[in-house]
């Protein structure tokens, strides 16, 4: 991953974008980084990889809560504001 400044990025931004295609280029600011470009490609896949993350997760405790005896009425009961 390569490192520019804040500034430089400004005053280079198309290089930055160009040289981001082929890897995430991360943003310093007062020697802290503060922000990250990447490719669309990479972001896309990040996010694709994030869904299917959480989608497995959601999946995993659904099974433990049916598993632990949780039904869909015991659940409405617990989220009512009675």
């Amino acid at each position: 991953m390569q490192f520019v400044s804040a500034t430089e990025a400004k005053q280079t931004f198309a290089a930055v974008i160009e040289k981001a295609q082929r890897e995430p280029i991360t943003i310093r600011k007062q020697n802290r980084d503060v922000a990250v470009i990447m490719s669309m490609e990479d972001y896309q896949r990040i996010t694709r990889i994030n869904i299917q993350e959480f989608q497995q997760f959601r999946e995993n405790i659904g099974r433990e809560a049916q598993e632990r005896g949780l039904t869909e009425d015991k659940l409405n009961e617990l989220l009512s504001n009675e």
